[in-house]
């Protein structure tokens, strides 16, 4: 990616700049730097109304086309709008998994309908989404799923359970994995379907967490339905439709997830600088070190984004969540080194945690998620790198 800017970016900028600044200094100041991790249940209403506003002007789903919402936005612009949202201390976004996974996924494999019914409710944020892929039996190895659904006239009928399902209490659809072809081999007879979560026959089970917030649930289906053309995609054919999502998760929202780690980082500078320890040579070199890693991110999501652009997917694309993930966590760990025995006091009763508490607590699952580290170890291993595949324990 060619980092020089033209003049047209530089006029991009400012107009974010000033926008961005303009409202999360005035109306929306309360939402800043809010709802980031372990910290996701903060200020929601407050934050879906600031969705809704960043849809109104088109600052969601930037590289989406004019028609659906989007402003066509090159990747370069949309470098500048989540260096620019970050600076200015946006808060988490609400709608991250319809901007972020099953729009561009709808882009890309949906219908002409499908794009049309969905995608400009999800960039003016009046619909939220959530992903329905882990099941207790199939986490990483997702092709053990067990969810299943039938057709029935002109609808699906579904049945089966998906766990980690995060923020299935807000959102008005699931994108859904289910087995429609219960003879076919694993990867095959899978279907990707869009199923409405106001109905009957959804259950949403809030999960607690050791940060004591419920950001993730269990969600059982029991006869739930939806409407038999709601599959993207070929009926069967879902697990194509599922790597490509899980593509898009690697791509454009890595590069703001790197740029909250750096204000992670800028705030653990400050706590550093509070306690006088800024100074000592040993937390100098470890707060240098993971500056150099969160720029590492920086950089390799943007070749990995320059490459999706192009339609390849490299190594790079491969590599940023294990690299990520891990940086996250010593990314955690350093901030209660920095607090000192402070980090093990609670802000507030009866269990309040300061942003660098819940960061800390959070991140033990940052190594787990979206794949873990050593199913991510073997992709690389065997999909990108070409080494024989692991050995099957009989």
């Amino acid at each position: 990616m060619d980092l020089r800017f033209s003049a047209e970016h530089d006029a991009f900028r400012a107009e974010a700049r000033d926008w961005l600044v303009s409202k999360l200094e005035g109306e929306f100041a309360g939402v800043r730097g809010r709802g980031g991790p372990g910290d996701e249940h903060a200020l929601f209403e407050e934050r879906l109304a600031w969705e809704r506003a960043l849809g109104a002007v088109g600052w969601t789903c930037l590289s989406w086309p004019r028609e659906y919402g989007g402003r066509d936005a090159s990747l370069l612009e949309q470098v500048i709008f989540y260096e620019e949202y970050a600076r200015a201390g946006g808060p988490g976004r609400v709608g991250l998994v319809g901007e972020g996974l099953i729009g561009p996924t709808i882009l890309h494999f949906g219908s002409d309908e499908q794009r049309a019914r969905f995608l400009p409710k999800i960039s003016s944020g009046e619909e939220q989404w959530c992903q329905g892929y882990s099941e207790p039996n199939a986490g990483s190895d997702l092709a053990n799923l067990s969810t299943r659904a039938e057709l029935d006239g002109d609808e699906w009928v579904i049945n089966g359970q998906k766990v980690w399902t995060s923020l299935a209490h807000w959102a008005q659809w699931c994108f859904v994995l289910a087995r429609t072809d219960r003879d076919a081999p694993r990867h095959r007879g899978i279907s990707y379907l869009l199923v409405p979560m106001d109905q009957p026959g959804i259950e949403i089970r809030p999960i607690e967490q050791i940060t004591g917030t419920s950001e993730f649930n269990e969600v059982f289906f029991d006869g739930a339905r939806t409407a038999s053309d709601l599959v993207v995609g070929e009926v069967n054919g879902g697990w194509k439709v599922a790597m490509g999502t899980l593509a898009f998760e690697r791509g454009a929202l890595t590069l703001g997830q790197q740029l909250g780690f750096a204000h992670e980082w800028q705030e653990m500078v400050g706590n550093a600088r509070e306690r006088g320890i800024n100074t000592d040579p040993v937390m100098r070199q470890k707060l240098a070190q993971v500056y150099i890693e969160v720029e590492i991110m920086r950089y390799t999501a943007m070749r990995g984004l320059t490459a999706m652009s192009r339609g390849e997917l490299t190594r790079e694309t491969s590599i940023g969540k294990l690299f990520w993930a891990g940086l996250h966590r010593r990314m955690g760990e350093l901030a209660m080194e920095v607090l000192g025995p402070w980090s093990e006091v609670a802000d507030a009763f009866p269990y309040e945690l300061t942003r660098a508490q819940a960061m800390f607590l959070y991140t033990r699952a940052d190594t787990i998620y979206g794949g873990s580290n050593q199913i991510q170890r073997n992709i690389i291993g065997e999909r990108v790198l070409g080494l024989p595949p692991e050995p099957k324990v009989t």
